[in-house]
């Protein structure tokens, strides 16, 4: 390394985080050139991580209900799941609690949408 670019290293050390910002801002200005594009192009690091593909599945969640829609709850699970009356209402009052998983997304909105539709909340989640 130069002397010349060792003083400018140690120069820029030197700044406050202002002094560098502008620094920054002086430098795109000067040249026509953004920072970000350069801290980009000029990554010499580590690959950046691979972003994570969209879900295929999701699962709906019953989050909570309002008391008094209780009962709506427990018939659309008794539906929903198949579930004798005590196990709907004991799913119900265990919320939140999944109610089904593997599920396309198209599936998973509707299901989703009956639940609130009876009164509750519910959360769809890429599985």
């Amino acid at each position: 390394m130069s002397d010349k670019l060792a003083q400018v290293i140690e120069t820029v050390k030197s700044l406050t985080v202002i002094e560098l910002a502008d620094l920054v801002h002086a430098l795109e200005k000067e040249f026509g050139v953004s920072a970000a594009a350069v801290a980009v192009a000029g990554n010499s690091g580590p690959a950046a991580p691979v972003a994570e593909a969209e879900p295929t599945t999701f699962k709906v969640t019953l989050v909570e209900y309002p008391a008094d829609k209780k009962i709506q709850a427990i018939k659309l699970i008794r539906e929903v799941l198949g579930l004798g009356l005590a196990d709907a209402k004991a799913f119900v009052e265990g919320a939140p609690k999944m109610v089904k998983d593997g599920l396309e997304k198209p599936a998973a909105d509707e299901l989703a949408k009956k639940i609130t539709d009876a009164g509750a909340k519910a959360k769809i989640e890429g599985a």
